[in-house]
Parts: C-alpha cells; structure tokens; sequence
C-alpha cells in the first residue's frame, strides 16, 4: 500500500466530508487490528498505529502488567440467572509483575510490555481489506457529522431546493443532505417547480439506521413565526415580543406581537411603511391572510383583540382558569366578522387565546334571557 497516498487520501476525505483526520485514522486503525487477526489467527492482545505523518503501519502485541490474573465475574440477579462480565483487560494481554520484571526492569503495575509483530506482507493486507471497513466508517462519521451540523438547526428555517419527489414527499436539497417535505406539510393550493428555492421549516431532526432524518413542513405554525423573525429585526432583536401563532394554513393566521417600549407600535413596525415588511411574508405563505394582534396581559381585551377584525367587541370571562370560557358580545354587522366564513376566525381566536370563546348579540343573550 502506498502510504503518501494513503495519506493524501485520508486528507482529501477530511476536508471534502467534514471529518476529523483522527476519525479516520481510528477508523482505520480498528479495520486494519480486525484484519491482522483475521488473516494471521492472532490472539486479542494486539493494536495497530498509523503514522500521521508518514502513513507507516505498524503491528504491536502487547501485555499488560498486572499482580494477579483477572478473571470475568459471574453476577446473578433476582430470578437466579447468571451473567458472565469479561474482564476489562483480556486473559491473553495479562502478565504477572514478576514474569515482566523478568523481560523489563523495574516495570509496574499498569504498565505494558509492547512488541512489533508486523507481517512482511501486511501491506498487501491492509489494501485489500480495510477499505470496505473504511468506507462503512467514513460514512458513519460523516452521518454524525450532519447530524451535529443539523442537530442545532431545528425549529429553524432553511432555505433549500426542491430536489425530487414521490408521491407523499417531497426531498429538500439542504447542502450535506436532504430534507423530507410531506405533501401534507404543503400549504393546501400552492404549487412549486423542480430545481427551484424552498423555505421549510426544521421541525424533526433525528438519527436513524439509514441516517439522518430531517422533517420538513411549510404548515406548521413556526413557519410564519421564523418568517416573521427573519423580516422584522425588532422581533429578532427582542424589541418586540412574539406572543403566540394560530394557523389555519393557507387560509389565515393569527399573530400576537407587543412590546414594552411606548414609543414604538409594534403591529405597524410589523407591517412596515406601506406594508414593505409583511408583504414579504405574505408572498411566502402563498397569499395566506395574516391578522396582527396586539398582545394583552389582560385576558378580555387580548380575546377582544384576537376577534379582529370585529370591532366593539365586550368580553366576559366566564371561567380563566378551569374551563377558560369567555363570552363576547358584538351587535349585529359584526357578528359575522367575529365568527367568520366557515367558523375560521373564531376558532382562530380560540386557538391563540387558549379560550373557548362563544360569540353572541345581545338581542341573542335577551333572547335566552326571556326563554328561561
């Protein structure tokens, strides 16, 4: 085996994968052990070392100097079923204190007696096996290292490419690795080209057999908020509080922003002069409508809020803590701007308040009031 190129190879992997040198050459090292016992019926006690610099390898059997042979111990629990722990360091790689004294003076406890023991041939070895070993390590090492890479990355959004798709899925091109975007985590009536940029949002990062896993949505209600972030730096910056999102994809979403600074209006900060910040926002969500909603601490103007855009809105809390029922009252003309086409913007307002919130007139209430 050539050892320059061995070398230049195991540099040019490093850098081209993102992998520690050290990875490889451990890697490599446990691959090339497993091959010489293999191959030269060696006993246990053996380890190989690669030279960073030159790329030399080298066999070593080595002993261990201890004062009494270690044996495995036997351990048996409660239903009387015995478990046999090997020892830490194994009976072939052992050798009492007085045996090594004999071979090194002055030698002690822990130490190790160590003895070159390689082949003539084991270059020839090492080419023709640890490359497969190699390889499912290297690919091993480089999986983790998207996961590190990733792992901080989700609950975030990232811009990638749409890369290909099945009938379920589409697969996000994400740099070092691809993302999995159901179809069911599309905005309902968009509609997207092979090749071109996508923003999704990371909401699953996890480790698996086959690699990493990275799920992907457009959907979720952290899509709007991180949009919201990446186009309003006072949101990013902490001038401006997000408080909540409700989401009924492509249709509506309710956003609650405040701040504690009086001079700034935190829903036209949001907007932007002639809207330039939102309409941004808007693009992106495929023409999904957005109400922005001044946070309240106090539960009946922040519901009354939520109901926009009905105005004139009275709240009654019925119950804050157990039930979290609310009643609001609005005359007629806005009656159906609280509830909305379909039930949306109330159920929206729910969702965002945490309140089951039931909307009446108050002919509606008189009316009751007469039947009881």
């Amino acid at each position: 085996m050539d050892t320059k190129e061995f070398i230049k190879a195991v540099k040019n992997i490093s850098q081209e994968k993102g992998i520690n040198e050290d990875i490889v050459f451990e890697s490599m090292e446990q691959a090339l052990m497993t091959a010489y016992k293999k191959n030269f019926d060696s006993k246990t006690n053996v380890k190989v070392d690669i030279n960073r610099e030159t790329g030399d390898i080298k066999v070593y059997s080595y002993l261990v100097v201890v004062d009494d042979y270690i044996d495995g111990e036997e351990t048996v629990d409660e239903e009387g079923n015995i478990t046999y722990l090997e020892p830490e360091i194994n009976e072939d790689a052992q050798i009492l204190l007085e045996d090594a004294q004999k071979l090194v003076a002055n030698i002690k406890i822990g130490e190790t007696i160590e003895e070159e023991v390689t082949p003539k041939d084991f270059g020839r070895v090492a080419a023709s096996t640890a490359k497969q070993v190699l390889t499912q390590k290297i690919r091993d090492a480089e999986k983790l290292s998207i996961i590190e890479e990733f792992s901080n990355k989700q609950d975030e959004i990232m811009l990638g490419m749409l890369a290909m798709e099945d009938n379920r899925n589409y697969y996000i091109d994400l740099g070092r690795t691809r993302g999995i975007l159901p179809k069911t985590e599309m905005i309902p009536g968009e509609e997207v080209k092979m090749g071109t940029s996508i923003k999704v949002y990371l909401q699953k990062i996890e480790e698996t057999p086959k690699g990493p896993l990275i799920l992907c949505s457009r959907k979720h209600n952290n899509f709007v908020k991180r949009l919201f972030e990446q186009e309003i730096p006072e949101l990013a910056d902490g001038v401006i509080q997000l408080y909540g999102v409700a989401r009924e994809a492509g249709v509506r979403s309710k956003v609650a922003v405040n701040t504690d600074q009086e001079r700034i209006d935190p829903i036209g900060t949001c907007i932007g002069e002639r809207g330039s910040r939102i309409s941004s926002i808007l693009k992106e969500l495929n023409g999904e409508k957005i109400d922005l909603i001044l946070y309240s601490e106090d539960n009946s103007e922040y519901i009354a809020n939520a109901l926009s855009p009905a105005k004139g809105v009275i709240v009654n809390i019925i119950d804050d803590t157990k039930t979290r029922e609310a009643l609001a009252i609005v005359d007629e003309d806005n009656l159906p701007l609280a509830i909305g086409k379909k039930g949306i913007n109330i159920k929206l307002a729910s969702r965002l308040t945490k309140f089951h919130i039931t909307v009446k007139t108050l002919k509606q209430i008189t009316e009751e009031g007469n039947e009881d």
